[in-house]
């Protein structure tokens, strides 16, 4: 059970080269990314087979790099953009699960009345 506190982001890459390590991949959060590798938050690149991924975290003292590779089968990620997509804790535990995000159904839930906006300007 993946347990990431609410403040940590994370970050995922798409298909990149996997053979890069805690430098290359710390260049692409800053280019590709716009982000900051230092920052806490967790930054996930796969392979294009799919079949591997790395996750690059800054651990307090030094740069972190988890790594896993599927004997068989492939993560189903979404689709990510150029400049990558955020995911939430529970959608990375349900991938890494095996389970494609993309076709996960969810139920409308109840969300309070946002306030009326006035048509007129305040004077």
């Amino acid at each position: 059970m993946l347990s990431i506190p609410p403040s940590v982001k994370l970050w995922f890459a798409g298909g990149v080269d996997l053979r890069l390590g805690f430098d290359g991949l710390a260049g692409l959060v800053r280019t590709q990314l716009n982000g900051d590798p230092l920052s806490g938050h967790l930054f996930v690149f796969t392979n294009r087979s799919a079949n591997r991924l790395k996750v690059l975290y800054w651990g307090g003292h030094g740069l972190c790099l988890w790594c896993s590779r599927l004997e068989a089968g492939r993560y189903h990620f979404p689709e990510a953009t150029a400049a990558g997509i955020e995911l939430t804790a529970a959608q990375f535990a349900m991938i890494l699960d095996g389970i494609d995000v993309s076709r996960v159904r969810r139920f409308e839930r109840y969300s309070p009345p946002t306030a009326p906006t006035s048509r007129y300007p305040s004077a």
